[in-house]
């Protein structure tokens, strides 16, 4: 295995979520502060890993309000479960450039397998003499399944918050550089 180890670009890298709201739009927010690790195989990409943690407080849809709710017991707890995790399982080839990423999400401290459908957008050398790479991906996940069951019954009906939450990634990372002994 020729695995080479990548350090995400959180400058230009998001981890972003949507989710209805009032059954009729979507309110959109990202993690903002989030670390991991990416080692890519060269020579064969299935073979390759990838894991990450994000700050369950770090969570932002540039409402404060909002976003205390969402830290709090209702929603993440971020006191109790202070981080969401994703660690691959496997990785398969669909094509050219897309991979579906198998893995274990965990969210509220229960763990539930997701794929991401990841689009690859290829290699580069940049400016400054590194490679980097980039992805885009996305799934989406029931919040019941995680255990996030908060909502409120509307009078006409229907609920305040949706069950389905979209997932959607732009990842760009630099080829660590070997350190010198």
């Amino acid at each position: 295995m020729t695995a080479n180890a990548w350090d995400f670009d959180a400058s230009h890298s998001s981890i972003n979520f949507y989710v209805r709201h009032l059954m009729v739009s979507k309110v959109h927010g990202r993690f903002a502060i989030w670390s991991g690790t990416l080692l890519l195989d060269d020579d064969d990409i299935t073979r390759s890993t990838v894991s990450v943690t994000i700050d369950a407080a770090s969570v932002d849809t540039k409402e404060p309000k909002r976003d205390e709710h969402l830290r709090n017991a209702d929603f993440l707890d971020a006191e109790k479960f202070p981080h969401l995790t994703f660690a691959s399982t496997s990785i398969e080839k669909k094509g050219d450039d897309e991979l579906a990423v198998h893995g274990d999400l965990t969210i509220h401290g229960v763990t539930r397998p997701v794929t991401l459908a990841v689009e690859l957008a290829g290699q580069v050398k940049d400016p400054w003499g590194g490679t980097r790479t980039g992805f885009s991906a996305k799934t989406h996940i029931s919040r019941k399944d995680f255990g996030l069951t908060w909502n409120v019954a509307l009078e006409a009906g229907g609920i305040v918050v949706g069950d389905k939450v979209e997932i959607g990634l732009e990842i760009e990372a630099v080829k660590a550089v070997a350190k010198a002994a």
